[in-house]
């Protein structure tokens, strides 16, 4: 009699033992999905930041051209990072504490939200830069603090 071939009844168990695999395996790729779209998800809202970012800077320069003759002379510059809304009545510091209170409302981190104005011959530069947690990666590599600087000619 041939001993090789085994009955059905020891063969019981094998098909679970696929299932349990084939478990493992979706679970371990669903994983990595969900991984996935939180990367995307973080990194989507750090790029809405940075073109919220860039439109405000172009108001305040709009604003300036609008005021050239104060913009050219320096008026608008802020000798360094403002982070408060200024005071005053005059255009120059209604335009600054628009600009300043517009930057904390568009960003969600409003304590960390600053400004820089710097006109020198016509040449502006603007500096925002904010708080962003979320830019650092899931080893917590990154930058938490982002700049950007915005140069034109008036």
């Amino acid at each position: 009699m041939n001993r090789s071939f085994r009955s059905p009844r020891h063969a019981r168990g094998i098909s679970l033992i696929e299932v349990m695999i084939s478990v493992l395996i979706l679970g371990v790729g669903m994983l990595g999905i969900a991984a996935m779209q939180t990367t995307a998800l973080r990194n989507n809202q750090s790029a809405m930041q940075r073109s919220q970012v860039v439109i405000q800077t172009y108001t305040i320069l709009d604003a300036m051209r609008a005021n050239r003759d104060q913009a050219l002379i320096g008026s608008y510059n802020t000798g360094g990072m403002i982070c408060a809304a200024p005071t005053g009545d005059t255009l120059v510091a209604k335009d600054q504490a628009m600009w300043i209170t517009s930057l904390k409302a568009t960003l969600a981190d409003a304590d960390s939200t600053c400004g820089s104005i710097n006109c020198d011959d016509g040449s502006c530069t603007i500096t925002v830069q904010w708080d962003e947690s979320r830019a650092k990666d899931l080893a917590g590599d990154g930058e938490q603090e982002q700049k950007i600087l915005t140069v034109t000619q008036l």
